[in-house]
């Protein structure tokens, strides 16, 4: 199975990160990716970029080399409200709605600090209503333990994608494969629906889903679940949610007619 998108990947900005976004086109393109996002960290992570930079965003091209690039970011789920809000339970402001293509919305201790499976469970369904999120990044992290049936059934009802990310394989979340393992027997249970994402802190690993890979093998799991594998099916996806850039790369898409579906 080729995954041809990937949706998430944190450059320099987030400083905890080691490459430039023209790294990361690079990579992309000796990848094999035709898709890739940018999404560095929301405001309260505390190495995050200055909110303007995710504003910036606009000035990137929407097509290097041939590979798209969406603009996005990994928002943090929130023990409190956001700000001035009173019911945003992950850091977006609204002004910061329109620049972006699609947002991930993540547990990090430094932001949350674990609770009871109960706590963890309401403040990801929290996260998942909110309207604001498109994505839940590394659901299956350990540290914070979920009632995955109830996660599976809320994301499926609000059109939200659930990420498997190989990198909690591999440097990251230590203990996650079980918890990935059971999520996706409940997904494809639930006929729902996953992304893929490498959660790249350098470039060389953008596009990389090898482990991944081999548990969905493994588990005989439909790959018509997984909304990342083509451009196709994410900007579909995103374009249910109302975003532009759906349309902004039609043209774009057009130009891959073997690799649509």
């Amino acid at each position: 199975m080729k995954i041809l998108c990937d949706t998430h990947s944190h450059t320099i900005a987030s400083t905890h990160a080691y490459s430039t976004v023209h790294d990361y086109i690079r990579d992309a393109q000796a990848n094999g990716l035709q898709l890739f996002s940018l999404t560095d960290h929301g405001p309260t992570m505390p190495d995050a970029p200055h909110p303007w930079h995710f504003g910036n965003m606009k000035i990137l091209p929407r097509v290097v080399e041939n590979i798209a690039i969406l603009r996005a970011i990994e928002a943090n789920i929130l023990p409190e409200p956001f700000a001035n809000t009173r019911d945003r339970y992950v850091d977006l402001p609204d002004g910061m709605l329109g620049y972006l293509d699609f947002a991930i919305a993540s547990f990090h201790e430094p932001v949350f600090a674990p609770g009871s499976v109960r706590e963890n469970t309401q403040a990801m369904i929290r996260a998942i209503t909110s309207g604001v999120i498109q994505i839940i990044g590394h659901p299956g992290n350990p540290k914070f333990p979920v009632d995955q049936d109830e996660i599976v059934r809320a994301a499926k009802d609000h059109n939200v994608l659930l990420e498997i990310n190989n990198s909690s394989f591999l440097q990251s979340r230590n203990g996650s494969e079980p918890h990935c393992r059971s999520l996706l027997e409940l997904i494809d249970k639930h006929a729902g629906q996953v992304s893929l994402g490498s959660d790249a802190h350098i470039s060389f690993d953008v596009g990389r889903f090898d482990y991944t890979l081999g548990i969905l093998e493994e588990l005989g799991f439909d790959e018509r679940r997984i909304t990342t594998k083509t451009p196709e099916r994410f900007l579909a996806f995103l374009a249910t949610h109302g975003k532009p850039v759906a349309t902004e790369l039609a043209p774009w898409l057009a130009t891959l007619p073997a690799t649509r579906g």
